[in-house]
């Protein structure tokens, strides 16, 4: 038995008015095929580019291991020369990964590649960030702090997406006071004997090549996993629903910090209990028959 997921619609292009009305406005996922074919970041970005580019500089690296009590809000596991870490994409499989890579800090001039597409929402231009993993380097099932809008462009390689709302948490083993669900769940092929609510929760899936564009409504649960070496970048927009908003505001200016404070006092004692409320408040909420 797998998890309950529907492809998510593909559309080669797309109006604005077209995106606002069959996916912004009821908040549905759709991947754009042939959108940024003339950006010269179409053309001209792959891993090679990235290297003579940005060889020089020291890029954090995550991988897959469990949240530890005495690690701070995304610090990173390793650090390495952009250079080395193409070069270890290339070489073979690999856990790590870069995630919320800030191209106006680091590398300026890659801005020139691409321009803020009008999908009739108001991007966030200080923020495009850039990911990279390695062959089967994944994400935990995560939504992000702000429950921004976000619009993925993917480049070089194949990259499985698998998404949910926010209606779908009571059946996906959330952590309190975080933003991830159980990390001992792999959602690419999940043991629904032992988390069976997943069961029960609707979601959607995608692949992704070069060019490729996925939008993720705002506060949708993603995981992603790399099939082959690649990179993407995502650009934002803020949450336009008022509830969304107001957990950004929270998660932002409350939550992270009376986590990390839990951490520096607790210790692993904060992790083991989180994981334990996330299976015993799922329990709780799903309608078992």
């Amino acid at each position: 038995m797998k998890l309950n997921l529907e492809q998510i619609p593909r559309e080669k292009t797309l109006t604005k008015q077209a995106f606002i009305h069959k996916y912004f406005k009821p908040q549905k996922p759709v991947v754009i095929e042939r959108f940024i074919e003339d950006w010269p970041a179409y053309s001209k970005w792959d891993l090679d580019y990235m290297k003579e580019i940005a060889g020089d500089k020291e890029v954090p690296l995550y991988d897959d291991r469990p949240v530890k009590h005495d690690e701070g809000f995304n610090e990173p596991h390793a650090k390495m020369k952009m250079a080395d870490y193409v070069e270890l994409l290339k070489s073979g499989p690999t856990k790590y990964r870069i995630f919320l890579w800030n191209i106006l800090k680091e590398v300026p001039e890659l801005q020139k590649d691409f321009s803020y597409p009008d999908f009739g929402l108001r991007l966030m231009k200080g923020l495009p960030m850039l990911f990279f993993g390695g062959q089967d380097s994944h994400t935990f099932m995560h939504y992000d702090i702000d429950l921004a809008n976000i619009f993925h462009f993917h480049f070089e390689g194949k990259k499985q997406c698998i998404l949910f709302s926010q209606d779908e948490t009571k059946f996906l083993y959330k952590i309190p006071h975080s933003l991830i669900t159980r990390e001992d769940i792999d959602f690419a092929d999940p043991d629904l004997e032992k988390w069976p609510a997943l069961s029960k929760a609707k979601g959607h899936i995608t692949h992704l090549e070069h060019g490729n564009v996925l939008y993720i409504p705002e506060g949708y649960w993603h995981h992603m996993k790399y099939i082959t070496p690649g990179f993407s970048m995502s650009l934002r927009a803020i949450a336009r629903k008022p509830k969304n908003l107001g957990k950004a505001v929270y998660n932002i200016f409350v939550m992270r910090h009376f986590d990390n404070l839990m951490r520096r006092l607790k210790g692993q004692e904060w992790i083991d209990w989180k994981n334990e409320k996330a299976v015993e408040r799922t329990q709780r909420l799903w309608p078992q028959d």
